[in-house]
């Protein structure tokens, strides 16, 4: 007769998290969560989700997409403040 294998050995191999305890400077070693990187306790599955349906958005400004906007904007002043003075030291030499 053969026996059913043990259920555990799958959760004995299962992915580990690696975060270290401050006190002991050990692994944590929980398991993950399926699809995450961390373990349950460690926010797995926790919080809500991006955007709108978060309570804690107001207004938009500070979404991924709003400040991938902002930082294209500044990188554009950046470059025409940059042309500006080029143009300005090489018309100050003739």
């Amino acid at each position: 007769m053969k026996h059913a294998p043990n259920p555990m050995h799958e959760a004995h191999a299962a992915p580990r998290y690696t975060a270290k305890s401050k006190s002991t400077g050990l692994p944590w070693n929980n398991p993950v969560v399926k699809g995450w990187t961390v373990c349950r306790m460690h926010g797995a599955r926790g919080g809500h989700g991006p955007g709108k349906a978060n309570p804690a958005y107001e207004h938009g400004m500070l979404t991924r997409e709003a400040q991938e906007i902002r930082k294209a904007v500044n990188e554009h002043v950046r470059l025409t403040r940059e042309l500006e003075q080029l143009l300005n030291s090489s018309g100050q030499r003739q």
